[in-house]
């Protein structure tokens, strides 16, 4: 039965090598290169379990997704707007991973103040487009061509949704 709890440092070992299986595959990330843990502790350590936190669910004792709540954008008027980043392991996807994590990330956001949840998700991604309208999230905005990979632009699709109205 896979677990779900927050992330502890230890932990990013894991969530990075995920992370750089994400970039070698050109449908979840705008990254183009692999990034280091040294890389992300800043990353890590701004986020915290009261705010904005990061999740991790264990399969047999093993990472095998996470998932991330960010600040939408730094200005005060959108704190209770957050971006949700969701990253399955290639090992474990199309086994509900995703879909257990943002269940809980869309049950525990309204303790954590946020009323607005956002996903940013590149328009080849069709698991995650999929995975987010089972959620009833639904299409904010569509930018074409915004993002270059591998010499091949991508469009970026916004996916909202409204928790408290």
């Amino acid at each position: 039965m896979p677990m779900i709890r927050e992330a502890v440092e230890s932990d990013l070992s894991a969530i990075v090598q995920i992370y750089n299986e994400a970039v070698v595959g050109r449908k979840a990330t705008a990254d183009l290169d692999p990034i280091s843990i040294e890389s992300r502790l800043t990353w890590f350590h701004e986020h915290t379990p009261e705010s904005y936190p990061i999740w991790v669910l264990e399969k047999e004792g093993k990472i095998a997704a996470w998932l991330s709540i960010q600040r939408f954008h730094p200005r005060p008027a959108y704190t209770a707007t957050a971006e949700l980043s969701i990253y399955v392991s290639p090992l474990c996807q199309k086994q509900g991973m995703g879909r257990i994590l943002l269940q809980h990330a869309i049950a525990k956001s309204p303790a954590l103040g946020i009323k607005t949840l956002v996903g940013l998700i590149f328009a080849h991604n069709e698991p995650s487009l999929k995975l987010f309208e089972r959620f009833h999230f639904s299409e904010w905005g569509y930018l074409p061509g915004v993002a270059e990979l591998d010499g091949v632009e991508r469009d970026l699709v916004i996916m909202g949704r409204r928790l408290i109205s």
